[in-house]
């Protein structure tokens, strides 16, 4: 059974109190968890660190562990310092100062540098504040309807690095070859225009997040948000268990912890020739509440 939180958490002003309720697990046989979920005042996040192939090199000391901690870290003193500021500027600020955190023993501009997806939400006054930045995809309850917040561009540009290697004739390559050209491939297309963007040492990649706003009052009030890794968020996109609505009811109902049980058993039950790529995954769950507000403002 998986290990959650619970508590309680207000944001200064009048927005509704916010509850959250969050579950996080290491991969089945392993010990460390490169996921990372954390409430610091009004903000919230799910953080996703990018697990390093064997055999391939970082130009860097620290792990991807190591890094999603630091990162969690600096964003909050990021927040702390700028509440005003935007989510964006504050996870540039995070990504920088993790940068000098790294002591200049690192080589920063390496490929395989260590690297983070993102998702925040900052409640404040009368509306809740997000961002996305690669695969950790937000879900929201709001007005009413249910929309998923998600970044694909790692999607597709693994797609499209999946169409390439289709083109190479029968034979060119044995399995560990394709897998080394594979991520020797993707780790070229990290933060660049037409490839996808992570937290990773370039604090620009925060401005190229998905961001926005959402009402917590009125006909379109948010209710419920679930924050995600991929390796929960894969109950829908890869297992087919719910959809979207479905997977935030699971969550209310049974709590945060069920979902990733459920996806244990998934991954148990699925053929390894019918696997995305990995047999399993670090998992993490985080839910908000909201109290309503008042709905004629």
């Amino acid at each position: 059974m998986s290990s959650g939180t619970a508590e309680p958490v207000r944001a200064v002003g009048r927005a509704p109190l916010m509850r959250v309720r969050s579950a996080s697990a290491p991969a089945p046989g392993r010990d460390v968890n490169e996921d990372v979920v954390f409430r610091l005042g009004p903000l919230v996040g799910v953080l996703d660190g990018a697990t390093v192939p064997a055999g391939f090199d970082t130009g860097c000391v620290h792990g991807p562990e190591w890094y999603v901690r630091h990162l969690a870290a600096r964003i909050g003193l990021a927040e702390a310092a700028r509440p005003a500021a935007s989510l964006m500027s504050n996870l540039a600020a995070a990504i920088l100062a993790v940068r000098a955190d790294h002591g200049g023993r690192c080589d920063l501009d390496h490929p395989g540098t260590p690297s983070s997806t993102v998702c925040l939400l900052r409640e404040g006054g009368d509306q809740v504040d997000y961002l996305v930045l690669c695969d950790s995809p937000l879900v929201l309850d709001a007005g009413g309807r249910v929309t998923v917040v998600a970044d694909d561009r790692l999607d597709v540009a693994m797609a499209e690095l999946r169409r390439t290697a289709a083109l190479l004739p029968a034979g060119a390559a044995d399995g560990a070859t394709r897998f080394r050209q594979a991520v020797t491939v993707q780790r070229e297309w990290m933060n660049q225009t037409h490839g996808y963007w992570v937290a990773a040492a370039d604090p620009d990649a925060a401005y190229h997040a998905v961001a926005g706003s959402v009402p917590l009052r009125g006909p379109g009030a948010l209710r419920r948000a679930l924050l995600l890794s991929d390796g929960a968020s894969s109950a829908v996109e890869e297992f087919g268990l719910v959809d979207w609505a479905g997977l935030l009811d699971v969550v209310t109902m049974e709590g945060p912890g069920a979902l990733i049980d459920r996806v244990r058993a998934a991954e148990r039950d699925l053929p390894d020739r019918l696997r995305r790529h990995k047999r399993s995954d670090d998992a993490s769950v985080m839910l908000c509440e909201f109290d309503p507000g008042d709905s004629g403002a």
